[in-house]
């Protein structure tokens, strides 16, 4: 696994031995590539972020800000020293932060925190996951107006876009989905 394009690009990312499915890289040169501008002073939350391997092709590609979420402490450990080896090796603008906690309890937090970001990356453990976060209600609210959702699953799961969400596209590869969501915009129905 390495960094895909940027700043960083090249770089080899540390993987822990077991119980982490980092992102292709592949998955993430297509995705980042559809990303385009959008990274370009970005806030990114990585949820489920595992090598950080997302987040830190965000950093690479000009994101701003850079939050990673994860709660396995061998997961973290790479995290981190992906991070040291990111910004000592390169001129890094990016500021980040890194978080080992539940993703559930995280959110809650950063909600309570008025918190927002302009992409958020999850990638969580393939099966009930992925819908159970579009159900979680803070989710939506930490997102800028403007802001997408970039959300993993197996391609076998059956997700289903509900509301607040709205699917602005959806990508196959192999047996990995990629759903770019935002928030259904406001109704500005006046009633009447």
């Amino acid at each position: 696994m390495r960094i895909i394009a940027g700043l960083a690009k090249g770089m080899p990312l540390t993987v822990p031995r077991a119980g982490v499915r980092p992102t292709a890289d592949r998955i993430r040169e297509a995705v980042f590539s559809s990303l385009g501008a959008r990274l370009v002073g970005a806030r990114v939350l990585d949820l489920f972020a595992g090598t950080g391997a997302l987040g830190l092709e965000a950093a690479s590609r000009g994101a701003m800000s850079v939050l990673f979420v994860e709660n396995a402490r061998s997961a973290t450990e790479c995290l981190e020293r992906n991070l040291a080896t990111f910004q000592r090796n390169r001129e890094v603008t990016c500021e980040f932060s890194v978080t080992r906690a539940a993703v559930e309890t995280q959110l809650r937090k950063l909600g309570t925190a008025g918190e927002t970001f302009s992409l958020i990356f999850a990638d969580p453990p393939y099966g009930q996951e992925a819908q159970d976060l579009l159900r979680d209600a803070g989710l939506p609210q930490l997102l800028e107006g403007d802001g997408l959702l970039v959300l993993e699953s197996a391609k076998r799961d059956a997700l289903v876009v509900i509301p607040p969400w709205e699917s602005v596209r959806e990508a196959i590869y192999g047996d990995t989905r990629v759903d770019f969501l935002r928030r259904e915009p406001a109704s500005t129905n006046s009633g009447g």
